[in-house]
């Protein structure tokens, strides 16, 4: 049941913050520019968003709890309690969860660039004896007003 102690509800809960997250990390990067801004978004919600396995030992001898975490905690638990396998585990999700984010975020650069750089590129491929003009805009620039 969704409501009720569910590992369902964490879930849910864990993803929902991590999306506020996501966003406020975006914002706070909006000095850099588009590119190095969605590599960086997109590599850290790899990171938050990777689950890994893991196996605590139970209090009866010989028994364990297995299940499924946030990559992050169960390196950061591998550290804390000295347990390679879990740390060796945790850290290999985590780096794939930063590299396939960070591809992500170069595909969503590449795929929504500016069309005024494409336009560019075509209009320098015209005749050689043209004078280079000026790059223009789609739209014209607007400055802010008080």
């Amino acid at each position: 049941m969704l409501f009720a102690d569910s590992m369902s509800l964490l879930w849910l809960t864990y993803y929902g913050v991590s999306l506020l997250v996501l966003v406020a990390v975006y914002f706070a990067l909006a000095l850099l520019p588009r590119l190095p801004r969605l590599v960086l978004t997109w590599g850290i919600a790899g990171a938050m968003w990777a689950p890994a396995r893991f196996r605590l030992p139970l209090v009866e001898e010989g028994e364990f709890y297995t299940g499924w975490a946030p990559s992050a905690m169960v390196a950061a638990v591998g550290v804390m309690e000295s347990n390679a396998s879990a740390l060796r585990a945790g850290l290999m999700w985590l780096v794939l969860g930063v590299v396939l984010g960070a591809l992500v975020g170069v595909a969503l650069w590449w795929w929504r660039r500016p069309a005024a750089s494409v336009r560019e590129e075509t209009d320098n491929q015209g005749a050689p004896d043209e004078p280079q003009a000026t790059p223009r805009r789609a739209t014209p620039r607007r400055e802010p007003m008080l």
